[in-house]
């Protein structure tokens, strides 16, 4: 029995480093957003929702440019902090960009498609754990 307890203490105490390595990774990119002077920056805990990710970001720029400068600048940063890219979508457009960090997938968009779409509401309730980001 104590083996067990010992097996499942050592299992929680892995999993909270985990936890705290991914927020540490979300404030990353966060900041990253942040540096090129993105909008409204949201970070939103939605492990408890799906298997997709941990955290879902949205991020918006303020044209097509400044969206893909904004993309450069948290892949930079997040390639810094040790995550890896599996998936970049929407690049060439520059409307709406998803980068997929597999514990993390970040949303950049133009403000039209990020009004438009409005996927922030399809995974915020009154009790979301949720991070905002000044610029």
């Amino acid at each position: 029995m104590d083996n067990i307890n010992e097996t499942q203490a050592t299992v929680s105490e892995l999993e909270a480093r985990l936890r705290e390595e991914i927020r540490r990774c979300v404030n990353v990119i966060g900041e990253a957003g942040a540096s090129k002077k993105a909008n409204d920056i949201i970070a939103v805990r939605v492990a408890d929702k799906t298997i997709l990710a941990d955290w879902f970001m949205f991020m918006s720029g303020t044209s097509a440019v400044h969206v893909k400068s904004v993309c450069d600048e948290v892949e930079d940063k997040a390639s810094e902090a040790g995550l890896v890219l599996r998936r970049r979508e929407g690049y060439n457009d520059g409307r709406w960009i998803v980068l997929d960090y597999a514990s993390i997938i970040v949303h950049i968009f133009h403000p039209e498609e990020r009004e438009y779409y409005n996927v922030e509401r399809l995974w915020m309730d009154e009790t979301t754990e949720t991070i905002k980001f000044d610029n």
